[in-house]
């Protein structure tokens, strides 16, 4: 497939045909992974979200900050009302 490189503010832009985007199942705002070739292409795929190691990430992010009293409190008893 031929394709044309368009500007798009002061970067460049490549559209993606829609029969390439219902196969790959992207849709907007979906990242991709960019990688130059050894020949000088450029290869692009689809992040696949492990939702399973997010979660493991996100519970040992919260392990490594303990909850402390809570800010509204801390206000709350310095407030005058």
């Amino acid at each position: 497939m031929d394709l044309q490189i368009a500007k798009w503010g002061n970067s460049l832009a490549l559209r993606i045909p829609v029969d390439y985007v219902r196969r790959i199942g992207i849709k907007e705002g979906d990242h991709v992974q960019v990688n130059l070739t050894a020949d000088g292409g450029i290869y692009i795929r689809p992040i696949k979200r492990d939702r399973k190691a997010f979660a493991l990430e996100l519970e040992k992010s919260r392990q490594a900050m303990p909850m402390g009293e809570s800010v509204i409190d801390e206000l709350r008893q310095g407030a005058r009302y």
